[in-house]
């Protein structure tokens, strides 16, 4: 068998697949030849990049777990009345922290004005019970002859005060507050009935126009001032412990043996001391000071200054009621 001198043609290779209309491209149609390929030039030159300027600012992007979508505005916060549940000054208690800030004008106005409707009404019954005791004669006739009247009010008065003024929840929680504070008015209004008893009807006016000049005058003075008695707290303090041990030391030598001028001298001291913790105390219900009462606390605010104004009446009725 003989072999063919020459290679079959290059059409022939594939019979299957016959080659394209103008042929197999030509080896150096695959590869680009060594000129061929891009010069070094033809890259972006370092200035073509984007420079970092280009990038977000770091103040650009969002923080951390904040959208970048705008907030709506808040709603406001409803107001929460003061006198829900009953008549000013009285209703269930409501939890802390829904009165609002205590920097809030509208809230502290509406609890100063609480605090002295309940002042008000005190006092209004305690003047009430004095003038029974002083003017209606078979009354002090009987309460002159019978001390036991204030013998028996006054630890009455003592428990009251001090359930009200060391224990936050009988004094937060209606009715008890209510309760203890009725108690407590009825209890000072009969002490310090008996006490005017003791005196001409003349001196107990003329204290009690005097209180209340004191008490106006000390008002209208912590409303203007600008000096701040809740920053002296320690020397309120300690006042108050020296006039106690003065008292009792001058209750055991009166006791024995009766010295005008030591009465006097207590009883000086006493209304200084009473009109003093009366501006403290105001300045504690009025606010913007240093130390203010929490705007639940309206019971404990009524309290102190209710007492304030009783004990310089009393004071002030041993010193004119010697005179008279």
């Amino acid at each position: 068998m003989s072999h063919p001198s020459a290679p079959p043609p290059y059409s022939d290779k594939d019979p299957l697949y016959p080659p394209p209309p103008g042929g197999y491209p030509q080896p150096g149609g695959y590869y680009p030849q060594p000129g061929g390929y891009p010069q070094p030039g033809g890259y972006p030159q370092p200035g073509g990049y984007s420079q970092p300027g280009g990038y977000p600012q770091p103040g650009g992007y969002p923080e951390p777990g904040r959208s970048t979508q705008p907030v709506p505005p808040m709603p406001p916060m409803p107001t929460v009345p003061l006198n829900i549940g009953g008549p000013e000054g009285y209703g269930p208690q409501i939890e802390a922290g829904e009165f609002g800030s205590w920097d809030d004008k509208a809230v502290r106005h509406a609890f100063i004005r609480r605090v002295y409707l309940i002042i008000s009404l005190q006092l209004l019954v305690t003047v009430g019970i004095i003038a029974i005791f002083t003017f209606v004669e078979p009354i002090y006739t009987f309460v002159r002859r019978n001390p036991v009247v204030y013998y028996v009010s006054y630890p009455v008065f003592l428990v009251t005060y001090l359930v009200l003024a060391c224990c936050e929840g009988p004094r937060r929680r209606f009715p008890w507050n209510v309760i203890l504070l009725a108690l407590l008015t009825l209890a000072m209004g009969f002490m310090t009935g008996t006490i005017a008893s003791m005196y001409s009807s003349k001196a107990v006016i003329i204290c009690i126009g005097i209180t209340a000049l004191v008490t106006i005058a000390v008002s209208i003075f912590c409303f203007q001032t600008k000096v701040d008695f809740t920053s002296c707290a320690g020397l309120f303090a300690v006042l108050g412990i020296v006039l106690f041990i003065v008292g009792i030391v001058t209750a055991i030598v009166l006791a024995f043996k009766y010295i005008y001028w030591l009465h006097m001298l207590y009883a000086a001291i006493g209304a200084v001391v009473f009109t003093l913790f009366l501006a403290y105390d105001t300045q504690l219900v009025l606010g913007n000071r240093r130390q203010t009462i929490s705007p639940e606390e309206y019971v404990y605010g009524a309290l102190k200054i209710y007492t304030d104004i009783v004990y310089i009446f009393l004071n002030l009725l041993q010193i004119v009621g010697s005179r008279t």
